[in-house]
């Protein structure tokens, strides 16, 4: 993802005619070019912003989980 977006405005510049699956192909063309070193940076942003979501995920279950809890409460008291 972040490489893509990093990408994606140079290679639709370098083919205007290339459409949206064609540049995706060329974007995943482009990636395999990459060597691990120069792929490191968008890989240590992709598992950086997955731990961020795993995070969020996690903290919205759980107030979804303390919601549904309340609300159980709520009917067992009527």
């Amino acid at each position: 993802m972040f490489f893509s977006q990093d990408w994606r405005e140079r290679i639709k510049t370098e083919n205007p005619e290339a459409g949206f699956g064609e540049v995706g192909k060329l974007l995943g063309a482009k990636w395999k070019e990459l060597d691990e070193e120069e792929k490191k940076p968008y890989v240590d942003m992709a598992t950086k912003d997955k731990t961020r979501a795993e995070k969020e995920k996690t903290a919205y279950e759980g107030k979804a989980d303390k919601a549904s809890d309340e609300d159980d409460a709520a009917e067992t008291s009527d």
